[in-house]
């Protein structure tokens, strides 16, 4: 496939760019900036220097393209309204490039976060009401929202995928986070996923045929505590932490619909597998 990416070299994009390369894939990825990602290039990847909200510096790049993944995103460490104008503002310019260059598809990467509390007894399903509790969250809610409608009205090939906690291949990613979860309750669990398990949603998602429109959880199979984690890292568990209330289903997911329309299966079901498997 003829493949164009944003966010190459972001925690998930610079593990998933290569497993595209490497299974013979033409890809063509938008940096703002070649000389930092020129290990990318080296690789195979042809760049694209360009800005996501110019559609203008990248759209001739669209043209033949059979796929789009749109991974680029603000997360951590970032004012607000960067955040909104990354996440939401840069996805809707994209999207509309799509549409004009007459891409076919447009795989658009969300997170599991868009659920916050969820608020259900049970795992959390692709058509819960979205309730975001912070800034990242929010504008990929409003983001799926504003794409689904332009899939609706002008016919966008559009995929959703939320991304749990990712993790695996060298991401520092835990190690960051744990700072973060250090008040949260150790009973708390959490669903994770190994790059290697996105990149396989992330293809699924973009090579099933007749799911425009719809949205899919990506998870393991066995959610993972929060004391787990702070124990197999090291990390001290404070008194005061196990006084924390929480609901016992936030950051769980329901991931029936992936398995089902995708047959998707984790290669790596537990964040247990991936360690004994040497894939951290």
């Amino acid at each position: 496939m003829n493949i164009f990416v944003t966010g190459a070299t972001g925690k998930v994009g610079s593990r998933f760019v290569p497993r595209l390369l490497q299974r013979g894939h033409q890809v063509k990825v938008l940096v703002r900036d070649a000389a930092k990602a020129d290990w990318l290039h080296q690789l195979g990847a042809e760049f694209v220097e360009g800005d996501l909200l110019r559609e203008d510096t990248y759209i001739d790049a669209l043209r033949g393209i059979d796929v789009v993944f749109h991974l680029a995103a603000q997360f951590r460490g970032v004012d607000e309204n960067i955040t909104r104008v990354s996440n939401l503002d840069g996805s809707i310019v994209l999207a509309h490039a799509v549409l004009q260059a007459g891409v076919p598809r447009f795989v658009f990467a969300s997170t599991n976060n868009v659920y916050g509390s969820g608020g259900h007894p049970r795992p959390s399903h692709e058509d819960d009401e979205l309730k975001p509790a912070f800034a990242y969250p929010q504008s990929k809610a409003e983001a799926e929202a504003e794409l689904l409608q332009l899939h609706r009205e002008q016919g966008l090939g559009l995929r959703i995928v939320r991304l749990p906690f990712v993790y695996g291949e060298r991401d520092p990613h835990i190690t960051e986070f744990l700072p973060h979860c250090r008040t949260w309750n150790p009973a708390r669990r959490m669903h994770m996923a190994h790059h290697a398990d996105v990149g396989q949603a992330l293809m699924l998602a973009a090579s099933t045929d007749g799911i425009d429109g719809r949205i899919y959880n990506v998870g393991d199979d066995a959610p993972i505590t929060v004391a787990e984690l702070q124990q197999l890292h090291h990390c001290e568990i404070s008194s005061e932490a196990h006084q924390q209330e929480f609901n016992p289903w936030e950051g769980i997911i329901d991931t029936t619909r992936i398995r089902n329309e995708l047959h998707y299966r984790p290669i790596f079901p537990s964040f247990y597998t991936a360690r004994d498997a040497g894939a951290l």
